[in-house]
């Protein structure tokens, strides 16, 4: 488990970060291409990505498996009205 200190420069460096998969992991093949948004680091130092799905997936949070992907790049690609990590998510009454 990474120190505090750790956790807390992941979290200032990722969160809220558009991202893809880097590489060519087995494991993440599903989300190859799709553009994500870093909603935090977990406290086992994974990224928490949502990937316009309902759902986050936890990907270590580091270059050899994420690259940052610039604003203008994610406009279009990546829609935040359709995930369940809103306040008020416009699917729920």
């Amino acid at each position: 488990m990474a120190s505090p200190e750790r956790i807390g420069e992941l979290r200032r460096h990722w969160t809220d970060r558009f991202v893809r998969i880097r590489g060519d992991w087995p494991q993440y093949q599903r989300f190859a291409g799709r553009i994500g948004r870093v909603v935090t680091v977990n406290w086992n130092g994974k990224a928490l990505v949502d990937f316009c799905d309902g759902a986050w997936y936890d990907i270590p949070a580091s270059e050899e498996y994420l690259e940052i992907v610039p604003p203008e790049q994610a406009q279009g690609k990546y829609d935040p009205t359709v995930n369940s990590a809103q306040r008020f998510p416009a699917r729920q009454s």
